[in-house]
């Protein structure tokens, strides 16, 4: 994550921020459309989202930028399609504007604050601050669902060994770890954290846990959220795979599901990204990876096609944008976009400065989710 020492100071917008936004749209209207599509579902995804990441970007010409998240808010809805944005991230001054700019473009907001890499009391704090925004927009009559966080086992301290969440992967990939303790650890931290979701969000509570990995106890959450990077043959084994979740009888929800966009990837599972070499200047893909834009597009299409076939409660893509992750069609080495799971490509005006001015261009993928959920919306809209 972009912050590793501890809270922003950062206080959100005020409630007529909030309402003068959704002025815009009208907020009866947004809560009206939230509850004529619960009202209307039937067969296929109740929610279908994108992961929108919020941080302080790495490079001056990645920073943060109201400006750009207005545009890419309003591309999410209009030409994405979907009817969800799960704003995640860091920062509760980012966390709280983006999720009232989706608020007011009628957007249903899926917010799940991820502060990495931070004493667990500063990781709660955040969490807290975020979620009495999330009731604050709940009560304005948005549609909103809380999630108190994402994979704790990564990025909180204290549970794996590790200071970083790098150095916590180290640790699981040569097995110095202490399943028993650790299990303990990731159980109670999950328990603070649904207490203090509880304390702040009288919502629908979820978190995002790691397939296979993260095991919490469902019974402290009202929606089961599974990060979901599986590779089978075949859509029954997705199925299959998928079913076990259920048996909690609650709504489930993939929070987030992807691949990258090179030959091998889906196979590579949540893992696709680790290719790049960081230690050359500049940073380089490592081995002969082919570019194939279609090998994303498949994966993601398919996996949404299994997921409205069980109608679930709702998929979020991973994810919209990664904009320290630019796309270099003249040098196929350094391009980095490869190693990303966006739907988009970030093309920079000058790819050698750290400061370019960029803009992003839909993948194949982007068009294969685009066609599903504009097919899926006009299925809602003639059931109404």
């Amino acid at each position: 994550m972009a912050e590793t020492k501890g809270t922003r100071q950062a206080k959100g917008i005020s409630r007529a921020q909030f309402l003068a936004g959704a002025a815009a749209v009208g907020i009866a209207g947004v809560a009206g459309r939230a509850r004529a599509a619960d009202a209307s579902h039937g067969r296929g995804l109740r929610r279908r989202g994108v992961v929108y990441t919020v941080g302080a970007g790495e490079t001056p010409g990645t920073a943060w930028s109201a400006r750009r998240m207005r545009h890419d808010i309003r591309a999410i809805r209009e030409e994405l399609r979907a009817d969800t944005v799960d704003v995640t991230g860091d920062g509760v001054e980012r966390l709280t504007t983006t999720a009232a700019e989706a608020a007011a473009r009628g957007l249903h907001v899926w917010l799940q604050p991820t502060l990495g890499d931070a004493p667990q009391r500063d990781i709660l704090d955040h969490m807290a601050e975020t979620g009495r925004f999330a009731e604050r927009l709940r009560r304005q009559g948005a549609s909103v669902d809380f999630s108190v966080g994402c994979e704790f086992w990564l990025f909180v301290p204290g549970i794996l060994p590790g200071a970083t969440a790098l150095e916590r992967i180290e640790h699981l990939q040569s097995g110095t770890v202490d399943w028993p303790r650790t299990l303990r650890r990731l159980a109670e931290f999950t328990a603070k954290a649904a207490r203090t979701g509880r304390s702040v969000f009288k919502g629908n509570l979820s978190y995002a846990a790691a397939q296979s990995i993260d095991d919490p106890d469902w019974n402290l959450f009202d929606i089961v959220g599974i990060d979901y990077y599986a590779h089978f043959a075949k859509r029954s084994d997705h199925v299959r795979e998928l079913k076990r979740y259920l048996k909690w009888g609650k709504p489930l929800a993939i929070t987030e599901f992807g691949t990258c966009a090179y030959v091998g990837a889906p196979e590579t599972g949540g893992m696709g990204w680790d290719v790049v070499d960081h230690d050359k200047d500049p940073a380089e893909i490592k081995g002969d990876l082919i570019r194939r834009e279609r090998v994303q597009a498949d994966y993601v299409g398919g996996l949404l096609d299994v997921f409205a076939s069980m109608s679930l409660y709702g998929a979020m893509a991973f994810e919209f944008i990664s904009a320290d992750a630019p796309h270099r069609p003249d040098a196929p080495r350094h391009d980095l976009d490869m190693a990303s799971y966006a739907l988009t490509k970030v093309i920079k005006d000058r790819p050698d400065d750290p400061a370019s001015g960029w803009h992003w261009e839909p993948k194949e993928a982007f068009h294969a989710v685009a066609r599903r959920y504009g097919a899926a919306g006009q299925r809602t809209a003639q059931s109404q």
